[in-house]
This record gives C-alpha cells, structure tokens and sequence, in this order.
C-alpha cells in the first residue's frame, strides 16, 4: 500500500546515474515527481521513462523537478539513460532503502507509483495505477 496524500515525504539521500549525491531536501521549494518504476529497459518501464522524456519541457517550463528511481545500479540506470536519451534524473536504489520508506517494495524490485511531492515536503498526489504510455500527461493533468 503506497503512502498517502498529506504524509511527509521520507527524506532520502542516494547517488543519480552521473554518481552525483542527491537529497530530496535538495528540491525544497519545488515540486518534485518522484517516480518509482520495477526495472530499466523493459517494454513498461520504458514507455513510462519516454513518456516523461516527451513532455519533458513542459515539466521544466512548470518549474518541476521529475526524479526515477528503481533498484536498479548506477550502471544499468546510465544505460538506460543514454538509450533513450532520457533528460531527468534516475535515483540509484539498488538496495531497496528508498523503495521500502515509500511503501512500494515488490519483492525485490519497485512497484510502479508515482507521487508527487509539494515544496513544504508534503505528498499531494499518488498514482499507483500507472498508464505507462500517458503517465507523463497524466501526471501534469493533476498539477494544472
């Protein structure tokens, strides 16, 4: 069961697919798509990944950061990056941390849900029933 709207975001620190430190508290102020995905460059995985590269702009123009994250390694996350030429970040998780604090452990992997989360650190938006080919729109739908 994912967390619910108006819980505080679990803190967390890890490294991106460049091996850059990243916080969430590093977004303070903005809003913040962190979505959760099972696996880089499988058929879903990378529908949802392309469909957040094709509306890209529109999320930078909202002033909105998009954040991947799966258990993936910074290695496979790099990869996967450059293939599809993906222009957000990817979270390396590969020991489940952040995967577990957001409550979307499957067993070894992510679950696929996304959250959005305010620039207080509040989560205001939780779609844990992905569309994976309209998630990016779907997403920027609810934010306006």
């Amino acid at each position: 069961m994912a967390l619910e709207v108006g819980t505080t975001a679990p803190s967390f620190t890890t490294v991106d697919d460049e091996g850059n430190t990243v916080s969430l508290s590093d977004f303070k102020g903005k809003l913040v798509v962190l979505y959760f995905y099972p696996k880089d460059d499988t058929p879903g995985c990378t529908k949802q990944a392309q469909s957040f590269r094709d509306n890209y702009e529109e999320y930078s123009n909202k002033d909105m950061v998009v954040l991947g994250v799966s258990m993936d390694d910074r290695e496979s996350h790099k990869k996967f990056k450059e293939k599809y030429g993906l222009p957000f970040t990817l979270l390396v998780d590969s020991d489940g941390t952040i995967t577990k604090a957001y409550d979307v452990d499957g067993g070894g992997y992510a679950k696929r849900v996304t959250y959005i989360i305010d620039g207080e650190g509040k989560i205001t938006y939780v779609d844990a029933n992905v569309n994976t080919s309209t998630h990016a729109r779907d997403v920027l739908a609810k934010v306006g």
